[in-house]
């Protein structure tokens, strides 16, 4: 059974979270479910489900992944900015 994937997911919502006490639980027929722990003990986040769905749910838990910006992405919206400042007439 390949549960690197499932593992994978779950890893990048302990990086983008910044809560490392996620952890993926696997169950006999290939399901898995999401657990936070805690010192008072264990929350289970979800059902158990099958890989793909697992991995589907964890990359849509909150916070969402961050979307990468390029620099001309950044340069297009300082340039905006700029001309919207630079217009005679308008008000404030």
């Amino acid at each position: 059974m390949r549960s690197t994937k499932a593992i994978g997911a779950v890893e990048r919502l302990k990086t983008r979270s910044g809560n490392a006490n996620y952890a993926a639980i696997s169950m006999p027929g290939g399901y898995f479910y999401l657990i936070e722990r805690s010192p008072e003990g264990a929350k289970k986040l979800s059902e158990p489900l099958p890989m793909d769905d697992f991995v589907a749910f964890v990359n849509a838990c909150e916070p969402a992944r961050p979307h990468k910006v390029s620099k001309l992405d950044v340069a297009m919206e300082e340039q905006i900015s700029r001309s919207g400042r630079a217009k005679p007439g308008t008000s404030d």
